[in-house]
C-alpha cells in the first residue's frame, strides 16, 4: 500500500468549485472531487501553521500546552511510527517555517525530504544592497520577499513548481515499489499572492491601484476596487495550485495507482479575504472561512468516490490515526486523533466535537451545528509554555522568561518527562469593530455568521462539550481556570 498526501495552506474552503464556487478556474479540485470522498465538515485543530504540522505528527492537539515551535523529545511522530513499520516517508515542501528555529524537529522526522527556498520573506538569497521597491506597493516593503521574486524569471523556478516536481520525480521512481508515504507540502496559496501572468489572465479585469497581493493582518481598510483586485490575485494563486493538482493526478493515472495508494488533499487552516471586514487568520474569531476546511480522501479499501461526507472531522489530529491505520498499525495510546476509516466508508462518526485555537488565544469549539468562540473570563491569565524545547517562530525564547521558568509535573503524554513551564503572554481574538466576547453562532441559520446568538442554554451545553475535549487532551489546569470553567482537568 502506498499513500500520496498533498497539502496546501491557507486554502479557502468557499474559493473551491466542491464547496460551491462558480467563478474560480479550479478543474482539478473538481477532478479531485469525483475521484474521493469530499467531507463537508472539516475543522482546524491548532492554529496556526507549525503548530498544525505538530498536531498531524502527533495527532492530538497542541494549542492549549505551548505556542508556535518544534516537535518535542516526548512527541509521537508519524512519519517516524511509519518507520518502524517498515513504511518510508518522503517530504518535499517549500513550507519555509520548516528551516527556522520554530520548526527544525519536524522534517528529519522523514525517511527522506527536500526543500524548495523563497516563500514570502524566507532570507534565502543574500542581496546586501536594498531592492529597488516599486512607489505603488501596497502596505509594508516586504525587502526580502522582493529579492526573492526577483529570482522566479519562470514558473519552474517558483517555489510552488518546484515542490510538486519533486515529489513527482518520486512517484515516477517509486510507483512500482510498495509501503511508502509521499507529503507534498507547498505554501501556496499563502499570501503573498503572486503567480504567473498565465494564471491571472484568467481573471481578466480593470485595475488602476496600487500593487496589492499581500493585505496586511487587520480590518479591511482598502478601497472597494482594491479587495476585488486581491481576492482574484488569491485566485490566480489558487488556480496555479489547481493546475499542479492535476499533475498529482494525471500520475496517479498514468501509473495506475487507484489501486493501491491513498489520496488525501487537505490544508492547515483557511484565510479571510475580506469577509467580515477582515484580512488573513489570526487576530480576528476564527469564523468559518478560516476553521471550516476543504478535504479530501481517496481509500482504495473502500472504493467510495464521488460522494460527500457529513461527518465531523479534524485531518490535523486525524490524519495520523487513519494513516497508521492504513498501513495495518493502530495509533498510539497518546492520539487523541481518531482514524477516519469508518467515515470514509459510510459517513459513521467517529466525533462529537471538534476544539481548536491559537495558544493564549479564544477556545473554541463545535459540534457541526453551532461553533462557540470562548473569551477568557478575566485577565487571561494564568497561561503558560510547556516545553523542552524552548523556541518561538524565529528564536528562542526571551532569557527573561527563560529565568523564571521550573520544570512542571508530567502530563501524561510527556512520558513521564517533567517540561519546563514557561510564563506565557497570551491575546484575545478581537472582531473587525473590537469585540472580544464570547461568540456562538447556529450555522445551519447562518451559515455566514453574521448574527450571533444569545442562548444560555446552547452555550452552557458547547461550554461542557469544551471542558470535555479540554479534559481529553489533558489540559493545564490553569486553561479551565482561564475560560472560567469551576471544574478542573
Amino acid at each position: 500500500m502506498k499513500a500520496i498526501m498533498v497539502m496546501f495552506d491557507s486554502l479557502n474552503r468557499h474559493m473551491l468549485p466542491p464547496y460551491g464556487c462558480d467563478w474560480s478556474h479550479a478543474p482539478n479540485f473538481r477532478r479531485l472531487a469525483k475521484r474521493t470522498i469530499t467531507f463537508d465538515r472539516s475543522y482546524v485543530c491548532s492554529m496556526p501553521c507549525i503548530p498544525a504540522r505538530r498536531d498531524l505528527h502527533t495527532g492530538r492537539p497542541n494549542f492549549l500546552h505551548r505556542s508556535w515551535g518544534p516537535l518535542e523529545p516526548f512527541d509521537d511522530s508519524l512519519p517516524e511510527l511509519l518507520r518502524a513499520q517498515g513504511v518510508h516517508s518522503h517530504l518535499a515542501s517549500d513550507h519555509y517555517h520548516y528551516w527556522e528555529d520554530g520548526g527544525a524537529t519536524y522534517h528529519t522526522r522523514y525517511s527522506s525530504w527536500e526543500c524548495f527556498r523563497g516563500q514570502e520573506g524566507d532570507p534565502c538569497i543574500g542581496q546586501v544592497a536594498p531592492p529597488v521597491i516599486p512607489e505603488t506597493l501596497n502596505g509594508k516593503k516586504r525587502d526580502q520577499d522582493w529579492v526573492n521574486r526577483g529570482h522566479f524569471r519562470a514558473e519552474a523556478d517558483q517555489p510552488l513548481s518546484r515542490t510538486f516536481a519533486a515529489g513527482l520525480r518520486h512517484i515516477e521512481r517509486n510507483h512500482a515499489q510498495d509501503n511508502w508515504f509521499l507529503q507534498i507540502e507547498c505554501f501556496d496559496p499563502h499570501e503573498p499572492f503572486f503567480s504567473p501572468r498565465k494564471y491571472k489572465d484568467l481573471y481578466p479585469h480593470d485595475y488602476n491601484g496600487p500593487i496589492f497581493d499581500w493585505p496586511d493582518y487587520g480590518p479591511t481598510k482598502e478601497t472597494p476596487e482594491q479587495i476585488a483586485h486581491v481576492r482574484l490575485e488569491y485566485a490566480a494563486l489558487l488556480s496555479m495550485c489547481d493546475a499542479h493538482l492535476g499533475d498529482v493526478l494525471d500520475a496517479m493515472d498514468r501509473f495506475e495507482m487507484w489501486e493501491d495508494t491513498m489520496l488525501i488533499v487537505w490544508t492547515d487552516h483557511g484565510f479571510l479575504l475580506s469577509e467580515h471586514g477582515c484580512w488573513a487568520k489570526k487576530w480576528m474569531p476564527l469564523y468559518e472561512e478560516v476553521s471550516h476546511t476543504p478535504f479530501f480522501v481517496w481509500d482504495p479499501r473502500s472504493g467510495a468516490h464521488g460522494e460527500r461526507r457529513s461527518s465531523l472531522v479534524q485531518p490535523a489530529i486525524d490524519l495520523a490515526p487513519t494513516l497508521l491505520d492504513f498501513f495495518g498499525t493502530t495509533a498510539t495510546p497518546d492520539m487523541t486523533g481518531k482514524s477516519l476509516t469508518p467515515v470514509i466508508r459510510a459517513d459513521q462518526p467517529v466525533r462529537e466535537t471538534a476544539i481548536f485555537g491559537f495558544h493564549g488565544d479564544r477556545i473554541n469549539v463545535t459540534d457541526g451545528r453551532y461553533v462557540y468562540y470562548g473569551s477568557p473570563v478575566e485577565s487571561n491569565q494564568p497561561l503558560y509554555d510547556y516545553t523542552l524545547m524552548p523556541t518561538q517562530m524565529r528564536g528562542f525564547f526571551p532569557v527573561d522568561r527563560l529565568k523564571r521558568a521550573e520544570l512542571s509535573k508530567p502530563f501524561p503524554f510527556t512520558k513521564d518527562i517533567r517540561p519546563l513551564r514557561i510564563l506565557a503572554q497570551g491575546r484575545v481574538a478581537r472582531t473587525a469593530d473590537g469585540n472580544t466576547e464570547s461568540l456562538l453562532f447556529d450555522l445551519e441559520a447562518d451559515p455566514g455568521q453574521e448574527n450571533p446568538i444569545r442562548n444560555s442554554m446552547i452555550e452552557e451545553r458547547m461550554k461542557a462539550l469544551m471542558a470535555a475535549a479540554m479534559r481529553e487532551c489533558a489540559a493545564p489546569d490553569e486553561q479551565f481556570e482561564r475560560m472560567g470553567f469551576k471544574e478542573i482537568s
